[in-house]
């Protein structure tokens, strides 16, 4: 039970950061649109959605900009601290619990806002593109927990 908490814990923080960064930055790869741009672009045509329905999941996200894009700074700069610190050659726990503990706070407000903004467009769609949004999410869910098994970071589910 505490396994499979620690599991879902580990995926969602993921699944989190990277919706986020791409939502609340909007990073760009190889010149392309930015990346909450080209993830709407991804769900337009896996759930066809409507141009209205374009428009208001671009306005959530506007609206939700300012709120995020602090947060996903906090992160940045979490990880460029943590880099100075492999770099130093020093370890002091003091300094990297006091940061991680910071970082912990971060990750959850960032996930309030991610369930707030993920309830919001949810209720831009049709029950038919909420199923296959399920779907798709569900699919994703299973590949994240097959990455981090290869990786080594969880056990094996149980087989039922």
């Amino acid at each position: 039970m505490k396994s499979t908490r620690t599991k879902v814990l580990i995926v969602g923080a993921v699944v989190i950061l990277a919706v986020a960064a791409a939502l609340a930055q909007g990073m760009r790869g190889h010149g392309g649109p930015g990346g909450f741009e080209h993830m709407l672009g991804f769900y337009s045509d896996y759930l066809d959605l409507s141009s209205a329905q374009q428009d208001q999941i671009r306005a959530i996200m506007q609206k939700e900009k300012p709120t995020l894009a602090p947060l996903m700074q906090q992160i940045k700069q979490f990880h460029s601290q943590m880099n100075q610190f492999d770099q130093s050659g020093t370890f002091d726990e003091a300094k990297v619990r006091a940061l991680a503990t910071q970082q912990s706070q971060t990750m959850i407000e960032l996930a309030v806002q991610h369930a707030r903004i993920k309830s919001e467009m949810l209720q831009v769609l049709t029950p038919d593109q909420k199923t296959k949004f399920a779907q798709l999410q569900a699919k994703r869910e299973q590949r994240m927990q097959k990455h981090m098994q290869h990786m080594g970071h969880m056990p094996e589910p149980p087989s039922d």
